[in-house]
C-alpha cells in the first residue's frame, strides 16, 4: 500500500478521532490456524542500530520486529494482529477508494487475534528466516504467513521499514507514520538502501541473541530458549513487493543470507533495476508471481519472467541467475492475495463491493491460495535449509491446481 502525503495528515488525524470505531464495531476478522505441526509463540523487539535513520539523520535507526517460532505449548495470550495504533492506520487507508474502499470503523481491524502466544516458552533450534513487507505496509499485515511458517519449525522474523511502513508503534504507544513520498525516486533508492540496512542489521541482532544478549531497547524479557532456538547457520529471507527485491538485494550484499523468494515484487528502484537482477545469485531464489487485473478492461496480465513487457526485471534476473531457480504462478491470484487480505477481504461480506473484491485478492479460491502459499513456501526452505525434499518442485501438483511452474 502506497501513500501521499495526504494520507500522513489524515492517518495523524484518525489516530487520534477513529481508533475507537476500529475496536469493536465494525466486521470482525478471524485469523486462520497454523497448518503446521508446532504450537506458535511471538515476541515484539525493538531494536536500535548505530547508524543515523535516513529519513531522519539526527535519531539513530529504530526497527520493530516480530519474532514467531516453534513454542511449547502454553496458556499465554494470543498475540493481538494489530496494535491499535496500527489498525487506526489500516482504518484510514483501507477506506481510499484507490484501496479497499471500505467505509472507515466498518473492519473491525483492532480485536483479530493470532494464534501465536505472546512470550510463550521456545520448543527446539530452528532455522531463522526473515521477512520484510511491501513498501508501505507494516508487517502486521503478512502475520498469517509468517506465522504458519514458524508452526512448520522455523524462528521467523518480521520487520517494519520505520518512516516508510504505514504505521510502526512503539512500545508505550509511540507511533510513527510514513514520511516517504513513492513518487520520488531518489527517496524510492533511499528507501530499499535503508530496507536492505535493516534486514542485515536484524541479523546482526540475532547473532547477539543467540550469544545471550538481549538487544530489546526497553530491555523486555526474552522468551525462554529463544537465543539457543536460533539457528544461524541456515538462514532464509523473503519478502513481498519490494520486501521481495529486498529479499534479493540482501542476499547480494551478505552471504549470510542461503536461500530467499521474492513474492510478486519488481526488482527495480528509482534509478534502475538492481544488483540482483543484473548480477544475479550463486545462491536458491524462488519468483512467485500472480496476475495483474486491470479493472478498467477486465484483463489479466500474467506476472512471470517471460512477460517482460509487464515486468522487464524478472526476465533480466532469470537469465543472469547462477543458483537453483523457479518461477512459481498463481493463476487468477492478485498482488495483495499474498498478503493476510487473502483471508480477510473474503470475511468482509457486503462492507466490500465484488468489484473491488476481485481487485484487491483475484478470482482463486482463498482457502486454496493460502494452502498453496504455506506449502511453496515452506518446502522451498525445508528444500534449501534442511535438506528435506519434499517432491513440490518436481513439477506441477495436483494437490494445488490453481498453481504452476512457468520455469
Amino acid at each position: 500500500m502506497m501513500r501521499t502525503t495526504a494520507l500522513v495528515v489524515a492517518a495523524i488525524a484518525a489516530l487520534g478521532s477513529a481508533a475507537p470505531a476500529a475496536a469493536g464495531t465494525g466486521v470482525p476478522i478471524t485469523m486462520p490456524e497454523p497448518s503446521g505441526h508446532h504450537a506458535v509463540g511471538t515476541v515484539d523487539l525493538h531494536l536500535v542500530d548505530r547508524r543515523p535513520d535516513p529519513w531522519r539523520p539526527a535519531d539513530r535507526r529504530e526497527v520493530m520486529v516480530t519474532v514467531t517460532y516453534p513454542a511449547h505449548r502454553s496458556d499465554a495470550a494470543r498475540a493481538p494482529w494489530m496494535s491499535s495504533g496500527v489498525a487506526a492506520a489500516v482504518d484510514v487507508e483501507a477506506a481510499k477508494p484507490e484501496q479497499l474502499g471500505v467505509p472507515s470503523g466498518s473492519v473491525d481491524w483492532g480485536s483479530a487475534r493470532r494464534h501465536a502466544r505472546t512470550g510463550a516458552p521456545v520448543l527446539g533450534r530452528w532455522p531463522v528466516v526473515l521477512f520484510s513487507p511491501g513498501f508501505g505496509s507494516p508487517r502486521e499485515l503478512n502475520a498469517g504467513i509468517t506465522d504458519d511458517l514458524a508452526g512448520r519449525g522455523y524462528v521467523v522474523v518480521s520487520l517494519s521499514h520505520t518512516h516508510e511502513s504505514l504505521a510502526v508503534e512503539f512500545p508505550g504507544g509511540r507511533v510513527v507514520l510514513p514520511s516517504v513520498d513513492p513518487g520520488d525516486p531518489a527517496l524510492v533508492t533511499t528507501a530499499l538502501e535503508a530496507r536492505v540496512a535493516d534486514t542485515r542489521f536484524v541479523l546482526d541482532e540475532l547473532e547477539r541473541v543467540a550469544r545471550g544478549h538481549n538487544p530489546d531497547a526497553e530491555g523486555d524479557p526474552l522468551p525462554r530458549g529463544l537465543g539457543r532456538a536460533l539457528d544461524l547457520s541456515r538462514v532464509g529471507v523473503f519478502g513481498h513487493s519490494y520486501g521481495g527485491f529486498t529479499a534479493g538485494e540482501a542476499m547480494v550484499r551478505d552471504r549470510r543470507f542461503d536461500a530467499g523468494i521474492n513474492v510478486d515484487g519488481a526488482m527495480a528502484h528509482g534509478t534502475g533495476p538492481g544488483e540482483v537482477v543484473t548480477r544475479g545469485l550463486d545462491r536458491p531464489f524462488m519468483l512467485v508471481g500472480a496476475d495483474f487485473l486491470d479493472p478498467a478492461t477486465g484483463t489479466w496480465t500474467e506476472h512471470s519472467h517471460r512477460t517482460p513487457e509487464f515486468d522487464p526485471t524478472w526476465a533480466q534476473f532469470w537469465s543472469n541467475q547462477r543458483g537453483w531457480k523457479r518461477d512459481l504462478h498463481f493463476d487468477r491470484g492478485t498482488h495483495y492475495g499474498f498478503t493476510d487480505l487473502q483471508f480477510a477481504v473474503p470475511q468482509m461480506g457486503g462492507v466490500i463491493t465484488p468489484d473491488k473484491r476481485r481487485e484487491v485478492v483475484g478470482e482463486i479460491d482463498a482457502t486454496r491460495s493460502l494452502a498453496a502459499q504455506h506449502d511453496y513456501f515452506a518446502a522451498f526452505f525445508d528444500l534449501h535449509l534442511k535438506g528435506r525434499d519434499g517432491g513440490l518442485f518436481r513439477g506441477d501438483s495436483p494437490r494445488h491446481p490453481d498453481v504452476r511452474f512457468i520455469g
